[in-house]
C-alpha cells in the first residue's frame, strides 16, 4: 500500500560537526537525512567544543543536501552541569532549544532556572534524564525513571515546557502519562530501537550499544503502549555515528550510540505498522508532525510516498552517514520511500 507522508522531522541528532568530523559531518549527516526521508533535523550540542556560543550556534544552523539544520545548543557551559549559558544570545543567533544531552543537569536548582529561562526565551529545554547515582542499581531503569520524576515535578511546579528524550522504561512512561495531566506542556520522545529491541538481543553486539540502555522485554511492550495511548509525542533517532575503529572493542568499553537516519522510517514502519497496526497516519505525527509542533516550526509543505509492503535487506555498507554502526544491519525491513519532493 502506498501512502503520501509529511517530510519527516527528526529533533535528536548527533552530527559530530565540529570536533568528530571521522564519524559525521554536517554534509554527510544531512545527506543521510535527506536518504531517510527527513527535512529538517535539530543537532544536539555535544560536539567539540560544546555549543555552547552563539558562533558555533550559526555555523551549525542552515540547510544542507535539501535539509533543514537546526542547532540545540547547551544548558550548561561546557556541558558541566555548573554554569547556565547565555540563552538570549543562544536564541538571537538561531538555536531553538537547549539540552546538555549526553549529560543529566543533576543540580534540581540550576535545572529549575534553566526550565523558567528557555521558557522566558522561547526555547525547548530538552532533558537527558539521567540519576548518576542510580548507576549500578539492581533496579536497572531507576537511572531514568528516577530523574525523570524530579524533573517533571520541577516542570509541573514552574508550568514550563519541559522535553523528556529517548525515554525508555515503563515506570517513566508511568510518571510522565501522569504529569502531563497537571501540566500539559511536558513531551516526551522515543527511538525506533526502544520498541524494537530488548536486552536479549544485545548479545555483546557494540551496534547495540546506547544510553538509556535497551530494556527488558516488558519496558519494550510497555514502549508501543505509551504510543498507542499518546503519552509518547515524537519518534527520533538519536542518530548517534562511531567509526569502525571505536566500535571494534569489547561491549563494556564501547561508546554508547547507535545511527538511524536511514532506518528510522523502515524500522517504525515494520515494527509499528505491520507488527502492531498502527495507522501511518499516526506514525506520520510522531516523526513529522508533533517534533515541529513541539518546537514551534511550521509544518512543512513538503512530503514523501512509501510502499508499506515494499521490503529490503538493510546494507549498513551503502549508507550516506560516515559510520556503520546500525543494529539493524542485515534485517529485513517494510515500508520503503518510493518518492520524495524535495
Amino acid at each position: 500500500m502506498k501512502y503520501k507522508m509529511s517530510a519527516l522531522f527528526d529533533m535528536h541528532v548527533h552530527f559530530r560537526d565540529p570536533g568528530q568530523t571521522h564519524k559525521e559531518t554536517l554534509d554527510s549527516g544531512s545527506s543521510a537525512a535527506y536518504y531517510g526521508g527527513f527535512d529538517g533535523v535539530l543537532c544536539m550540542p555535544n560536539t567539540v567544543p560544546v555549543v555552547d556560543t552563539p558562533e558555533l550556534v550559526k555555523y551549525i544552523s542552515g540547510v544542507r543536501n535539501g535539509v533543514q539544520v537546526y542547532a540545540a545548543a547547551a544548558i550548561t557551559k561546557g556541558l558541566s552541569g555548573v554554569e547556565l549559558t547565555d540563552f538570549a544570545a543562544l536564541k538571537s543567533a538561531g538555536a531553538i532549544a537547549v539540552t546538555d544531552d549526553g549529560k543529566p543537569v543533576s543540580d534540581p536548582k540550576l535545572f529549575r532556572e534553566a526550565l523558567l529561562r528557555a521558557e522566558d526565551n522561547g526555547l525547548l529545554l530538552l532533558s537527558h534524564s539521567e540519576d548518576l547515582q542510580y548507576i549500578g542499581n539492581a533496579d536497572e531503569t531507576a537511572a531514568e525513571y528516577r530523574a525523570v520524576e524530579r524533573e517533571v515535578e520541577l516542570a509541573v511546579e514552574t508550568n514550563t515546557r519541559l522535553h523528556l528524550t529517548h525515554i525508555s522504561c515503563e515506570k517513566s512512561l508511568a510518571i510522565i502519562r501522569e504529569a502531563k495531566r497537571q501540566n500539559p506542556k511536558i513531551t516526551c520522545d522515543t527511538a525506533p530501537h526502544y520498541f524494537s529491541f530488548s536486552k536479549d538481543d544485545i548479545n555483546n553486539n557494540t551496534n547495540f550499544k546506547m544510553n538509556p540502555p535497551l530494556r527488558a522485554e516488558s519496558d519494550r511492550r510497555a514502549v508501543i503502549s505509551a504510543i498507542k495511548d499518546r503519552t509518547i509525542d515524537a519518534i527520533i533517532t538519536d542518530h548517534a555515528p562511531h567509526s569502525k575503529t571505536e566500535n571494534s572493542v569489547p561491549y563494556d568499553t564501547a561508546p554508547n550510540g547507535i545511527i538511524g537516519l536511514e532506518t528510522s522510517l523502515t524500522a517504525t514502519i515494520s515494527a509499528l505498522y505491520h507488527k502492531h497496526n498502527i495507522p501511518v497516519s499516526r506514525i506520520t505525527e510522531l516523526m513529522s508532525d508533533k517534533p515541529r509542533e513541539i518546537l514551534r516550526l511550521p509544518k512543512t509543505n513538503k512530503y514523501i510516498i512509501i510502499d508499506t509492503d515494499e521490503a529490503y535487506t538493510v546494507n549498513a555498507g551503502n549508507f550516506k552517514s560516515l559510520s556503520r554502526n546500525c543494529p539493524w544491519n542485515g534485517v529485513k525491513l517494510y515500508g520503503t520511500i518510493t518518492d520524495k519532493n524535495f
